[in-house]
C-alpha cells in the first residue's frame, strides 16, 4: 500500500504544480512580461532567477541536516538523506505546496523517506522542525523591510530576533515542541544534535537573504533606486512568504504573497510598479522551482535509479530497508542434484 501511494504521489504532485502554474501564467504572466520586455531587463532577470535557485539549494541543506542519523550511529554521523536523494525529496515537497493544505508536504517526505529506510517519525519531526525554523528565520529577515514599511513603529519586531538568538543559545527551545508533540502522539523522536539545529538556522537565514535578492533584482529592472530598495525587497519577500504560509487553504499563498510584497515595496516603488514586481517575483519563483525540480528529478532518476534504490558507495546498493548489498557479490554455487541410489559417478 505504501509503495503504491509513493508511486502515485509523485505524478499527482507534478501534475497539480503544472496546472497551477498554467493558471498563474495565463492570468498574471503577461502583466509582468510586458513590464520587463526590454533588453536592459535581461541581466537583472537572469540574476533574479539565479538568486532564487541559490536560495533553494541552501534551503535543501537547511532541511537535510535536521534528518537524524540511524539509531545507534556514532556521534557526528551525518543523516542518511544526502545529495541528490535529499534534493529529490525536498523538491517534491516543494511542488506539493501547489495543492491546498500543508499535509501533502509531510506525506511526500514521509513516503519517500520510508523508501530509503528513514522512519516516518524521523522524517515528520525533521519536516516540522524545518518548517518552524523557516518561519522563525523568515520573520527575522523580514526586519529588513521594517524601517520602510513601519517607520517609527517597528521596534516590536525585534521579538523574532530575540527568539532566534535564544534558539541558537539553547536549541532545545526549537526542538522541544516537536518532541512534545511526538510524545502526545505516543511516538519517540530523537531531536537532532544542537550543532545540527544551529547549522540549520544559519543555513535558513542564508537561504532567505539569497532568495530575497531576486526581488531586489526585479525592483532594479523596474527602475527602483539600488540602495534604498535593497532592504525593503529582501525583507518584503521573507515577510510575504511567511504570511502566505499561514494561508493553508490557498495553494502556495497565491494572492496573499503578492499583496504583501506590493505593500512592502510601496515605499521603494510606485504602487503599480510594486504590484508588477510582486507578480514578476511569483513568475521567477515558479520558474526556478519547476526548473530546479525538473533537473533534480531527472538527475536522480538517472543516477539513483528507482525511488526505492540509491547508490551510497562504489560497489554497494542501498535498498528501502537500508541494508547494504555488494553490487558484485558472486552468485551462490549451484547445489548438485541428489545422487540416485546405485549411481556410481563421482561428483567433485
Amino acid at each position: 500500500m505504501a509503495e503504491r501511494l509513493r508511486r502515485l504521489l509523485t505524478p499527482a504532485i507534478v501534475l497539480a504544480a503544472l496546472v497551477g502554474v498554467g493558471l498563474l501564467l495565463r492570468h498574471e504572466g503577461p502583466v509582468a512580461a510586458r513590464a520587463l520586455a526590454r533588453a536592459d531587463a535581461v541581466p537583472p532577470l537572469l540574476a533574479a532567477l539565479a538568486a532564487n535557485v541559490g536560495g533553494l539549494v541552501l534551503a535543501v541543506h537547511a532541511w537535510r541536516v535536521l534528518v537524524p542519523a540511524p539509531p545507534g550511529s556514532a556521534p557526528g554521523t551525518p543523516g542518511p538523506v544526502r545529495g541528490l536523494l535529499a534534493a529529490r525529496i525536498y523538491f517534491l515537497g516543494q511542488l506539493s505546496k501547489y495543492l491546498p493544505g500543508r499535509v501533502w508536504g509531510v506525506v511526500t517526505h514521509v513516503t519517500h523517506g520510508r523508501a530509503v529506510g528513514v522512519p516516518a517519525a524521523a522524517m515528520t519531526s525533521a519536516y516540522l522542525l524545518s518548517l518552524a525554523l523557516t518561519v522563525l528565520t523568515g520573520a527575522c529577515v523580514s526586519l529588513f523591510a521594517a524601517p520602510a514599511v513601519l517607520p517609527g513603529q517597528w521596534f516590536w519586531l525585534v521579538l523574532p530576533v530575540l527568539g532566534l538568538l535564544a534558539c541558537l543559545a539553547r536549541p532545545a527551545l526549537a526542538t522541544g515542541p516537536v518532541v512534545a508533540l511526538a510524545r502526545l502522539a505516543r511516538r519517540t523522536v530523537e531531536p537532532p544534535p544542537d550543532a545540527a539545529v544551529r547549522r540549520a538556522i544559519a543555513l535558513a537565514v542564508a537561504a532567505w537573504l539569497v532568495s530575497g535578492l531576486h526581488l531586489w533584482f526585479l525592483a532594479l529592472a523596474l527602475g527602483a533606486p539600488a540602495v534604498s530598495s535593497a532592504g525593503p525587497a529582501i525583507g518584503a519577500f521573507a515577510l510575504a512568504t511567511v504570511v502566505s504560509s499561514l494561508a493553508v487553504v490557498v495553494p502556495d499563498g497565491w494572492g496573499v504573497r503578492e499583496l504583501t510584497i506590493a505593500a512592502a515595496l510601496a515605499a521603494a516603488l510606485p504602487d503599480g510598479t510594486a504590484a508588477t514586481a510582486a507578480v514578476a517575483s511569483r513568475v521567477v519563483c515558479v520558474a526556478a522551482e519547476l526548473g530546479s525540480s525538473a533537473v533534480v528529478l531527472a538527475l536522480a532518476r538517472a543516477r539513483l535509479g528507482a525511488p526505492d534504490t540509491r547508490t551510497d558507495a562504489p560497489g554497494t546498493r542501498t535498498d528501502a530497508d537500508s541494508s547494504t548489498i555488494p553490487a558484485s557479490a558472486p552468485a551462490p554455487a549451484p547445489v548438485p542434484a541428489p545422487t540416485p541410489i546405485g549411481d556410481s559417478r563421482v561428483h567433485p
